[in-house]
């Protein structure tokens, strides 16, 4: 096929990078208006103009499949490419089956927006929060089960519309030209998408020994709370157990698993209530760690626009989100915030996302993105790993810090959060790749969720589940179609960036210890990497922070190796895997 005329591309391009600038911005607006102000109207607005957006953005792909390929190693090539790539989900073009899908795909959230179960012992129904704070608080395997199972329920009834999904996204996909919607997702990444499923099991691969012994060494204490009749010698943990609902995070049941003999950690809630720190003044924190690293302080516009309390007047969106409303300067953050540490290191999160989007502002339209998806998580959240107790001695927010050979219980209980995170963050679509391609067909889809989930995370049901049950819809992400290996490959990343920021900087300590706090050649690294957006493949833009162009889990195994150390003399003599 010939290469098509550089005016051809050139012309549709333009159009399309004007096109979608602009109502990507009305979107925004849109969507800003819903998230701090809920009512019929603002939510019937945001809608109308996603659609509106979601409708054009298909339309202009479809074109480009119409062209003849363009010079493969161009600019315009590439905006081509992430031009087909900017949607999760590609609607037929037959306008009933349009309809239908963005219908289907609705319907699924809303049934799990209403979640409810009433819990062992109450009166009264509880949502997908109440139930997890059970799952947090309760020490009773029979009250954890019951809300395990409660909230599990919620599945049941979308199973018909996740089918049906299914086949209606496929066959958007393949108008697209790809074999699926998983090879879809998996074409984000610069890679085919069976090269991108090996890279995945290769990191995998380098990150599981650490991960088996966290898994043995928790067994190992909640069959000492538990008993021999709850919690297996060797096997699977039941998922239960672990403090989250769906086990992808461990570290609410801490105090369960916490070193005979531990320092108490640092309390930084208590401290900042002390200090009755206000949100402006936890923003402001945040601000001051980009600005050490020699990043400018956040417009004007951001502390007038910015949603970072409750309001008391109007229902609204709290969770935590960072946005670029103009894709350009019109930062803001949106956020209830607590004067908690939690919320402490999320700000920090999310000012890396606003940092991110204000790098690469410069960018074409298409290339005002991060390198691939998990770039844009893993910049916030190497952010927050310098949140150390260096750092808050540095700022000021405590008179003095431990010697770091005292950190066993700070490592473990962040390894219970990033390391346990690991192989479910895999789980979620490497179940649906299978989903997708028919490898398991929607007869054997609820076996085959606890089959992938067991072969990697190690954990089984509290029970018997059957195909009568669809466990993956009480995960929000698949009803919502909301891929998810993003999170996974961010918890490699940051660590792999927080490791080469660290040897900019010259860092000698320990790599859990270190903070790029104050550091201007950690900051001139970061930004080069940062203005890049994603104008060129990922290792290019790995290169640019980290040297090196593969994804790699040394970083996060060395912030983790006195923790290693440790959980293997703790698991000696203790059954090791499942």
């Amino acid at each position: 096929m010939a290469l098509s005329t550089g005016s051809e591309i050139e012309r549709l391009l333009e159009r399309a990078e004007s096109r979608l600038l602009e109502m990507s911005i009305d979107a925004q607006r849109a969507e800003w208006i819903y998230s701090t102000y809920i009512t019929p109207d603002s939510e019937a607005l945001s809608a109308r103009a996603y659609a509106r957006l979601i409708a054009t953005t298909v339309d202009l792909a479809k074109e480009t499949t119409r062209l003849p390929p363009a010079d493969a190693s161009s600019p315009d090539a590439r905006k081509v490419k992430l031009l087909r790539l900017m949607l999760t989900l590609v609607a037929p073009s037959d306008a009933a089956d349009s309809e239908e899908l963005t219908r289907l795909v609705a319907t699924m959230q809303g049934k799990y927006a209403k979640g409810r179960h009433v819990p062992k012992g109450a009166t009264d129904s509880a949502d997908l929060q109440g139930l997890s704070h059970i799952l947090l608080e309760s020490r009773d395997p029979d009250v954890l089960e019951d809300a395990w199972t409660g909230w599990h329920r919620v599945g049941r009834a979308m199973r018909p519309e996740f089918v049906r999904y299914v086949d209606l996204a496929n066959r958007g996909a393949r108008e697209l030209g790809f074999e699926d919607t998983g090879a879809m997702w998996r074409s984000k990444y610069d890679m085919e998408p069976a090269a991108f499923s090996r890279e995945v099991d290769r990191l995998w691969e380098e990150v599981r020994p650490l991960y088996v012994a966290l898994h043995s060494y928790v067994r190992r204490r909640l069959r000492d709370t538990f008993g021999p009749d709850r919690v297996p010698e060797s096997g699977p943990i039941p998922a239960h157990l672990l403090g989250n609902m769906w086990a992808q995070s461990w570290e609410g049941i801490y105090p369960l698993l916490a070193p005979r003999e531990t320092r108490p950690a640092i309390d930084l809630t208590k401290i900042l209530l002390e200090r009755k720190t206000t949100p402006v003044e936890m923003v402001r924190y945040a601000e001051r760690f980009f600005v050490s690293l020699g990043f400018d302080p956040l417009p004007a516009s951001f502390w007038e626009r910015s949603m970072l309390v409750r309001p008391r007047d109007r229902e609204v969106v709290c969770h935590a989100s960072a946005w670029d409303v103009d894709f350009a300067d019109d930062l803001r953050i949106k956020m209830c915030i607590e004067a908690t540490g939690e919320d402490f290191r999320t700000i920090h999160h999310e000012l890396g996302h606003n940092y991110y989007q204000r790098a690469y502002a410069r960018q074409p339209f298409l290339f005002r993105d991060s390198a691939h998806d998990g770039f844009h998580e893993a910049v916030g959240d190497t952010i927050s790993l310098s949140v150390t107790p260096e750092y808050l001695a540095r700022i000021g927010l405590v008179d003095e810090t431990s010697p770091p050979d005292d950190d066993i219980g700070l490592l473990l209980h962040r390894a219970l959060e990033k390391v346990a995170f690991l192989p479910f963050g895999l789980s979620v679509d490497a179940w649906r790749w299978d989903v997708f391609s028919g490898a398991v067909p929607p007869e054997q889809y609820n076996r085959a969720w606890w089959e992938i989930r067991r072969r990697y995370q190690g954990v089984a049901p509290p029970g018997e589940r059957t195909e009568g049950e669809f466990d993956p819809g009480a995960k929000y992400h698949v009803p919502a179609n909301v891929p998810y290996m993003r999170y996974f490959l961010a918890h490699i990343l940051q660590f792999q960036f927080h490791r080469a920021l660290a040897r900019e900087m010259g860092a000698t300590g320990p790599l859990h210890r270190t903070s790029i706090y104050g550091s201007l050649a950690a900051g001139r690294r970061l930004r080069t990497m940062l203005e890049m957006g994603q104008s060129e493949e990922w290792p290019s833009a790995l290169e640019a922070i980290a040297g090196e162009r593969t994804m790699s889990a040394r970083g996060l195994l060395e912030y983790f190796a006195p923790l290693k150390r440790w959980l293997d003399e703790q698991n000696r003599d203790a059954p090791s895997g499942w």
